[in-house]
């Protein structure tokens, strides 16, 4: 980097850390450093009010949002282009002719609960230049040249453990690294996990602690649910400080104090080593006690380091996220120092972008529909009666969040009269995937990479439905603010029959002069392995415990699928599909096409004048076999019946390597 570079970056760098540093407060061990801090002096802004406010013609982004995807384009990204295309003469083209024209693209990682956090992992591991077979393979490097990642639910645990971590590799993130990372703990249920016995001592440490997080929030004042619960939960198991040692006492905070909006002290967000995170989560219009899926105008909000809000037309604002948890009214906070700093815990903001309680809480009964077998719904149906005795009344079936934009857009905004949002699962709506949030015209994405892990079949398989709930949502609720979809199949039993919802997939491949700029999207779903061995990752959205062995079947099963791509009527991989991805990734920057990557195109293209078909997958098992059933007992009778299924593993050590082999 030249001086004048190193000039710009500095002065990059401390305007981004001192967006950071307002309201900043050193986290503490104690839980309770859960509760925000009220009675803040709210800051002076021009006219006063701390929303931003824009239409659909006149959408600008964060100025700290700006200034960061600038810096790591222009200084970051293309180097990441270098490393992982080389010459480029491998898929046609000379290197040199694609500088200063890279397609700018965004990942977008679906959510439901453990399945999809763990498919996202291995699917961005099989997409990171760090990886050593990744990047063998030529997928691994994808990940560098992304300016954007987007999550929700499942998706947002991991995307959240990825920020707080300081952006490791998956497989330190997942199995640990011997020093400061533990590893997942996916092993110890999330809700239950010493045993499913509500009398025993170590559940009862754990839930006394995190009861103890949820109330010091209420006692400042702000409303607290279920999703408190939940977030808290969750941190113990994706974020940093919670340790096998230390899990059922207070030693640490356990996560607490971890804010969304000081991520930007983080030395991997100040050197621009990630793509610009973004999580969503879905609303209901309050009053409307909405149990099933949320209807496609409701308004979907996003959080970044910088902004709470929506792109959407109906609201089109945004909040500076330090100040999240305030109520304001056309903008202006009750007095000048009635704000609250705090609110935006990283564990409450994964909460709420997973919070499904409208669908599985009976707010009558206290009941949630868990499995009753290994004590996850006695024991979250005992903690959430513990908070029901303990803190105020509120809306206990979603995240719970101060209004900020009351009064703002009053003739279409569905809650500026109300003093709370009630915010739910980002996929409650039927979006399973945050594509939307990447499709925002002041973005201006060219590619953006689908991670699918949702379970829409009776073998919990996708079948495309996410990406058909996009479509109609931004043909008809957003179709002046977001760009639009390229074709994709009209149907679920279309996904089906073409096959495109069981290996990767471009679309919109061909665009031309008379139609709308749509970015390519590159679809990668979760699907069964490649050689017909038993399929580990269908598993349901409730199952809130891993053993070591399962993760690392899991793990391993979706990270070959990313690296595999697909060969028609055949049970191998493509080795030529690492190229093929390059091809994707960088085909809004080139013209003509390559041969080499039109070969590509023909083979990976959904082309709706030439549909594919599923019969060019054959041999594939749909069903789920559990490669660790029962426990450790059974485990010989699976490797048994499934003896491909570990191919490159040496199952005496798997769980000391924890599918390492192959994996870095």
């Amino acid at each position: 980097m030249t001086y004048p570079d190193t000039f710009i970056f500095l002065q990059l760098a401390f305007h981004i850390i001192l967006s950071c540093i307002i309201g900043f407060t050193v986290a503490q061990n104690p839980v309770d450093t859960y509760a925000p801090t009220v009675n803040v002096n709210c800051p002076e802004t021009p006219d006063n009010s701390l929303v931003r406010t824009f239409t659909p013609q006149n959408q600008v982004l964060n100025t700290s949002e700006t200034k960061y995807i600038a810096f790591r384009e222009s200084y970051i990204i293309p180097n990441a282009w270098s490393n992982w295309l080389g010459n480029a003469t491998n898929i046609g083209y000379n290197f040199e002719n694609l500088e200063g024209n890279f397609p700018r693209i965004g990942i977008a990682v679906g959510g439901e609960g453990y399945r999809t956090a763990q498919y996202g992992a291995a699917v961005l591991s099989g997409l990171d230049w760090r990886n050593t077979t990744a990047r063998k393979g030529g997928t691994g490097g994808l990940l560098q040249v992304a300016s954007y990642i987007s999550a929700s639910s499942g998706g947002s645990w991991l995307l959240g453990s990825l920020l707080m971590n300081d952006w490791p590799s998956i497989n330190e993130l997942v199995y640990g690294n011997g020093g400061n990372l533990p590893s997942w703990m996916l092993d110890l249920d999330l809700i239950v996990p010493s045993s499913a016995l509500i009398s025993d001592g170590n559940n009862q440490e754990y839930w006394g602690s995190i009861l103890a997080s949820v109330e010091s929030k209420a006692n400042n004042g702000l409303p607290t649910s279920a999703t408190d619960i939940w977030g808290r939960m969750i941190s113990y198991h994706f974020l940093n400080e919670t340790t096998p040692s230390n899990f059922y006492t207070n030693q640490t905070s356990h996560g607490a104090g971890q804010l969304w909006s000081q991520m930007c002290l983080l030395p991997s967000f100040q050197n621009y080593t990630m793509p610009f995170p973004i999580v969503v989560a879905d609303s209901r219009e309050i009053g409307s006690g909405t149990n099933t899926t949320v209807p496609l105008n409701s308004t979907v909000y996003e959080i970044t380091p910088f902004e709470f809000g929506s792109w959407d037309p109906d609201l089109g604002s945004m909040l500076p996220l330090k100040f999240a948890g305030t109520y304001l009214t056309n903008g202006l906070p009750a007095n000048s120092s009635a704000c609250v700093t705090g609110f935006d815990q990283a564990s409450f903001v994964m909460g709420t972008s997973s919070s499904f309680f409208n669908a599985v809480l009976n707010v009558t009964d206290g009941n949630f529909g868990f499995d009753s077998s290994n004590g996850d719904e006695d024991g979250m149906n005992f903690v959430f009666n513990q908070l029901l005795s303990h803190t105020p009344s509120n809306v206990m079936n979603a995240a719970n969040w101060p209004n900020p934009f009351k009064g703002v857009n009053s003739g279409t905004f569905q809650d500026s009269s109300s003093e709370q949002l009630q915010l739910l699962d980002g996929g409650s709506n039927g979006e399973k995937i945050p594509l939307s949030s990447l499709l925002v015209n002041a973005r201006g994405l060219d590619v953006v990479v689908v991670i699918d892990g949702s379970a829409d079949d009776q073998n919990y398989w996708p079948n495309g439905t996410s990406l058909l709930t996009t479509f109609e949502r931004i043909s008809s609720v957003l179709s002046s603010s977001h760009q639009p979809m390229p074709p994709i199949p009209g149907t679920a039993a279309q996904f089906i029959s073409t096959g495109v919802n069981m290996r990767p997939t471009f679309f919109g491949c061909n665009l031309t002069q008379d139609q709308p700029a749509y970015p390519i999207i590159i679809y990668l779903p979760n699907a069964p392995p490649l050689d017909g061995s038993a399929p580990a990752t269908n598993t349901g959205d409730t199952q809130f415990s891993y053993t070591s062995l399962f993760t690392a079947v899991f793990i391993n099963q979706a990270f070959s699928n990313t690296l595999g791509g697909f060969k028609p009527n055949t049970t191998s991989p493509d080795p030529n599909w690492g190229q093929c991805l390059q091809c994707a990734a960088i085909d809004r920057a080139v013209n003509p096409r390559s041969d080499f990557c039109s070969q590509c195109f023909a083979q990976y293209c959904y082309n709706p004048n030439d549909l594919p078909s599923q019969s060019e997958l054959p041999d594939r098992r749909f069903a789920f076999v559990d490669p660790d059933p029962g426990g450790w007992q059974k485990v010989e009778l699976w490797l048994t019946d499934n003896k491909g299924a570990l191919a490159g593993f040496v199952v005496a050590i798997i769980v000391v390597i924890a599918g390492i082999i192959g994996f870095m």
